[in-house]
């Protein structure tokens, strides 16, 4: 099947009692077994429940991946991909990352004697410098957040898998409608489905996606054992979101390129981080490896004062100034401050996420609405 008619039919079928057109949301927690040890898949929700069953089935089908698995959050599904590491291990992650990567990584892993080293993957064979004997994985974000580097993921497979090393990507900026790391030779791929997978702004959600049948059935363990799993309701909610996937985000990659341009060209603005411009580093990688550039942008003010930053950040009538990405409607973010607030100032400042940057996550609204609001915002 093609990508718009997985988004749709995915990991569901007509419920065979009522002959429902949705998948059912079976808001239960356990299931009545025929004898002990004897039953119809399906034992206690936290391990399985056959509406989160529809969801990870539909996700692995959108990533060409042949297991999934759905998290109470994308931080879950993060956490949960850092167990297979132990004590000693080392990982090769970004030096621009969402702040509560980096958070979970220096603050609850780093503790427990696992080493980060957050280094510029611009070009990989930087990787080759920080590669020992202790290097278990590989952590990419492309695009990242929020300054939206672009990382090559089959040059960086190709690195991985010469040493044996699992390579994960954060593919959550780029949904897998614009982008599929496993189809490039990552192991894992991660989401936070809160934000353009769902993409309603009504569900706080992550996921997992392998191809390896092992992998996955360590991952199980850890969903299962340690239990930060969806309930059905929110499942039911992302696999409807699901169904507008490929319409919402060429709505969204129409929108964004407006919306870039417009900024580009605005006398106020500094920088603009957007991969679809020719110039934005690693543009050719974007263009070999996504299928278009998405809706998120950063810009950098010429007014350096955080005065300056916040008036305008609360200027917008449209854009909402709000945590996560994604939705329908357009945000606004200031990572100094919100998602980004995690990671000391001297870290962040060094990859360029400085107090007089703002990230967009351009909605999909009439593209006329979106460019008056900047422009009064601006002003």
């Amino acid at each position: 099947m093609k990508f718009a008619t997985k988004a749709i039919h995915a990991g569901q079928s007509p419920d065979p009692t009522t002959g429902a057109i949705m998948t059912p949301i079976y808001q239960t927690s356990t299931y009545t077994q025929a004898a002990p040890g004897k039953h119809k898949g399906y034992e206690y929700s936290r391990g399985t429940n056959p509406t989160r069953t529809a969801l990870e089935d539909c996700i692995a089908a959108l990533e060409n991946g042949k297991f999934g698995l759905a998290f109470s959050s994308g931080m879950a599904a993060t956490e949960t991909a850092l167990k297979l590491l132990k004590p000693g291990d080392e990982v090769i992650t970004g030096n621009d990352l969402y702040g509560g990567s980096y958070r979970i990584f220096t603050k609850l892993f780093e503790p427990y004697g696992i080493k980060f080293h957050f280094i510029d993957f611009s070009n990989p064979e930087t990787i080759r410098e920080y590669l020992n004997e202790k290097t278990r994985m590989i952590w990419v974000e492309t695009p990242t957040n929020p300054t939206l580097q672009i990382v090559d993921i089959l040059a960086v497979s190709k690195i991985a898998k010469e040493k044996n090393i699992l390579l994960a990507v954060d593919n959550t900026f780029a949904s897998p409608y614009l982008q599929n790391p496993l189809d490039l030779g990552a192991d894992i791929v991660m989401h936070s489905v809160t934000k353009y997978i769902s993409g309603h702004s009504d569900v706080v959600m992550g996921a997992l996606v392998v191809n390896d049948e092992e992998l996955y059935k360590q991952l199980f363990f850890y969903y299962n054992a340690c239990g930060g799993t969806p309930g059905p309701q929110d499942c039911f909610l992302a696999l409807r979101g699901i169904k507008t996937l490929h319409v919402r985000m060429k709505a969204h990659c129409e929108n964004g390129r407006q919306v870039a341009e417009y900024l580009r060209n605005h006398p106020k603005i500094e920088k603009v981080y957007w991969p679809g411009f020719p110039d934005h580093n690693n543009h050719d990688i974007a263009k070999k490896q996504m299928r278009d550039f998405g809706g998120m942008i950063s810009i950098v003010f010429k007014d350096s004062s955080i005065e300056n930053t916040f008036r305008v950040a609360s200027s917008f009538k449209v854009f909402s100034l709000a945590e996560s990405l994604g939705g329908v409607e357009s945000l606004i973010n200031h990572p100094a401050t919100m998602t980004h607030g995690s990671i000391p100032k001297e870290v962040r400042e060094k990859v360029g996420v400085v107090d007089n940057l703002i990230r967009l996550s351009v909605g999909i609204e009439d593209i006329d609405d979106l460019l008056e609001d900047l422009k009064q915002a601006l002003a």
